[in-house]
């Protein structure tokens, strides 16, 4: 295996050998270039490497590395990116790779650590002698199969009368809703912005979370947005009171699934109306009538809403690879110590 590490900064002139590892791997949109490459454009800070495994000539594992302190590496994450960039083809032992990839990364690093994996694209590997896993977050998925009308019976009683409630109390006031879904690339930027407006009016505005078409978050989502569009790989849900937008998502997709990015809904809407709710009913109808995927992912963590909508939830998790079994040891006592110190469990992220 050789390893060639280059500077983050030029994906783009490796686009073509990640194209093709991605559709050999069989890998979700979330891994896709087109996802990728914006996410360095809006938050890479210039230290993270591209790292480009070979063997026999053929390119059989990249990734995204940032160094996360003194002989330390991991996957670059940040918060839009809801998986580890790590790709490699199926069947090779990630393990390793990552244990021949420590002599090509630079510092002399003792640890690498690829974060928040999703077990349905990589299965998790046992803990060994140099390697150990924590879990991340459950997160969920439905299943788009079977017809909506058996999905939708077998969901909560309460939810089902709830959001009939709803239908009912919008009819008697003439109001009118309606699901509109953009995929043009050109509507994009006018996406994100109504996106801002929605989810700025609401509590992250406050917490100083919201996405701001200006700012990194907003220029991320549209040129993201935009470029996957172009590859019919991008989706924006509206929900319509009549002529006001209640409620938007922000989605991609691949050959098998649509992944639900953003959720934002107008919170100065009666507390007695759902309009993501609303929303989330008629884009299920939809999405099991247009049979195009065989699943949409929700990604985030688990809340409760979510399992109103399914009781498919899974694991995703951290994997830490250790240049010598004696550091794994070292690592896990410090945590023991931390834990014992703090009284709480080991914060799920990995090193």
């Amino acid at each position: 295996m050789k390893w060639t590490i280059v500077p983050a900064a030029r994906f783009r002139e490796a686009a073509a050998d990640w194209t093709s590892l991605h559709a050999a791997a069989g890998a979700p949109a979330l891994l896709a270039p087109a996802f990728v490459a914006p996410l360095l454009d809006a938050f890479a800070s210039g230290a993270e490497l591209l790292a480009q495994g070979r063997e026999n000539g053929r390119t059989v594992a990249m990734a995204v590395l940032a160094p996360t302190r003194r002989g330390a590496w991991a996957t670059f994450q940040p918060a839009q990116a809801p998986v580890g960039l790590w790709l490699q083809l199926p069947g090779l032992d990630a393990g390793a790779l990552v244990r021949s990839l420590f002599g090509a990364l630079p510092g002399f690093p003792l640890v690498c650590a690829l974060t928040q994996m999703d077990p349905m694209i990589m299965p998790r590997p046992p803990e060994g002698p140099a390697v150990r896993t924590l879990d991340y977050i459950d997160t969920a998925r439905v299943t788009l199969a079977g017809g909506f009308d058996a999905y939708w019976e077998a969901r909560g009683k309460n939810l089902r009368a709830n959001l009939k409630k709803q239908r009912n109390r919008l009819e008697r006031d003439g109001i009118a809703t309606r699901l509109e879904i953009a995929r043009d690339p050109a509507a994009m930027a006018q996406a994100v912005e109504d996106y801002a407006r929605l989810e700025g009016s609401g509590w992250k505005a406050g917490a100083g979370t919201a996405v701001r078409a200006g700012d990194a978050q907003g220029r991320y989502y549209r040129a993201m947005l935009e470029a996957m569009a172009r590859q019919d790989a991008a989706s924006v849900y509206r929900y319509h009171f009549g002529e006001n937008l209640v409620a938007m998502d922000l989605c991609v997709e691949d050959r098998d699934s649509i992944v639900v990015l953003k959720t934002a809904y107008d919170e100065t809407v009666p507390a007695s109306l759902s309009p993501a709710l609303l929303m989330r009913e008629e884009a299920m109808r939809s999405l099991f009538a247009g049979g195009r995927f065989a699943r949409l992912e929700f990604y985030g963590r688990v809340m409760e809403w979510h399992t109103r909508w399914t009781e498919e939830v899974r694991t995703m998790y951290h994997v830490n690879h250790y240049r010598w079994p004696a550091l794994r040891h070292l690592h896990a006592l410090r945590e023991a110590r931390q834990r014992r110190a703090a009284g709480a469990p080991t914060d799920e992220q990995g090193s």
